[in-house]
């Protein structure tokens, strides 16, 4: 265990990210929760009694704190550049929730920040700091099996039937499952494709009136160097693809099967927006008890890697590799820290100077391909890409 201080963190937002984020951060001896910025009393308040320190109304007094070394940022994801730019500007270093934030004029502009400002963004938590991800991605990059030719990615959730604010059904604002749910599976197939995908081309269905934004896609992703990926998603709360991942949920808690159709009729008891929007506020820091650490790792569903020697099958428990005679299993154990692979990437920046992989620019990479779901959904094309960025490995 390392004997440098905990980095002192800031919380901008103490909403459900900040609940789904908080038992890693209460688990790791490598930070230390020392103020937020919430606009509900009631969250403020159970941040001083939980944690001490300061609380603020606002992020930009939580910016000016001098005992913050960093900001988490997160807040709605259409604040994130006003939010970030806060804490850069102030000499903070930021991890902020994915996505980095919803429009590319704003992530090019974050990038830019970053660099003049000399401090460290991680774009995260996102599931490519999943630890079967990275250890996926050692497996390859270690030249055993090859390179990567093919990826397919699948998820089926009830994402979009869950409880919502009324923005977060609203495509331009962030709302939907391309923003929300697609920058995870687009950030992992692009850490194992290498990085510099080329072109795109999708299709995305909106089929709930009551729901008007995208429910689900189905994308064709080419990289640079031949590889291509496809990737699907459905939030529309039908099948549920932890089925092909033994009942182990997303964050690693096993799933009981006979729930099925949970969460549409708990939302079928809403009466309007105002309603359902308090019932997500019942989920945010303060209303509800944070979760424990699953007892497997984090997934974002099903997730095959042909190499030219072997597939890779990346499950909760670790990663099975198919070669050309034999197949085998690697064990990734879970540990303590349940997003682990993130404290590690925010510790290697703020007390290594060493910069993620998923930095700010990595995150404009990734949104870029949200971007252009939609617009090939949308006009019926094939979108090149401008704004990607290889996989850059530092020594930590």
């Amino acid at each position: 265990m390392t004997s440098d201080p905990a980095i002192r963190l800031g919380v901008a937002g103490l909403g459900r990210a900040f609940v789904l984020t908080l038992p890693s951060f209460k688990a790791d001896p490598r930070v230390e929760l020392v103020a937020c910025a919430a606009p509900r009393e009631a969250s403020r308040e159970a941040f001083l009694n939980e944690f001490g320190g300061s609380a603020y109304a606002s992020v930009e007094e939580l910016c000016a704190d001098p005992s913050v070394e960093a900001v988490y940022i997160a807040t709605p994801h259409q604040m994130h550049r006003e939010h970030a730019e806060a804490a850069l500007q102030a000499g903070k270093h930021v991890l902020v929730d994915k996505p980095l934030c919803v429009s590319m004029i704003d992530a090019l502009a974050i990038a830019e920040t970053t660099e003049k400002t000399g401090r460290h963004v991680i774009v995260g938590p996102s599931h490519s700091f999943d630890l079967p991800v990275l250890k996926a991605l050692e497996l390859i990059e270690s030249g055993a099996y090859g390179q990567v030719r093919m990826l397919h990615a699948l998820n089926y959730t009830d994402f979009l039937y869950r409880p919502r604010r009324p923005e977060e059904l609203v495509t331009d604002e962030g709302g939907g499952v391309v923003f929300s749910q697609g920058i995870h599976q687009i950030d992992i197939v692009r850490l194992l494709g290498g990085g510099m995908a080329s072109s795109l081309r999708a299709s995305a269905g909106a089929w709930d009136p009551q729901r008007p934004t995208e429910c689900a896609y189905a994308a064709h992703l080419t990289f640079e160097n031949g590889a291509f990926a496809s990737l699907t998603y459905s939030g529309f709360a039908h099948f549920d693809s932890n089925e092909y991942c033994g009942w182990t949920g997303e964050l690693g808690h096993p799933v009981d099967p006979t729930g099925y159709g949970g969460a549409r009729r708990a939302l079928m008891a809403v009466e309007d927006h105002e309603a359902e929007a308090r019932l997500k506020s019942d989920r945010t820091f303060g209303a509800s008890a944070a979760l424990p650490g699953g007892s497997e790792n984090e997934h974002f569903g099903p997730l095959i890697v042909s190499c030219d020697k072997a597939d890779l099958r990346l499950t909760p428990q670790g990663v099975w590799v198919y070669g050309h005679l034999e197949k085998e299993f690697i064990q990734v154990p879970v540990g303590p820290v349940p997003r682990r692979g993130v404290i590690d990437a925010l510790w290697a920046a703020v007390r290594r100077g060493c910069p993620a992989i998923q930095d700010a620019r990595w995150g404009a990479a990734s949104l870029e391909v949200c971007h252009a779901i939609l617009t090939s959904a949308r006009e019926g094309r094939e979108v090149e890409l401008e704004h990607q960025v290889p996989v850059r490995r530092t020594t930590q």
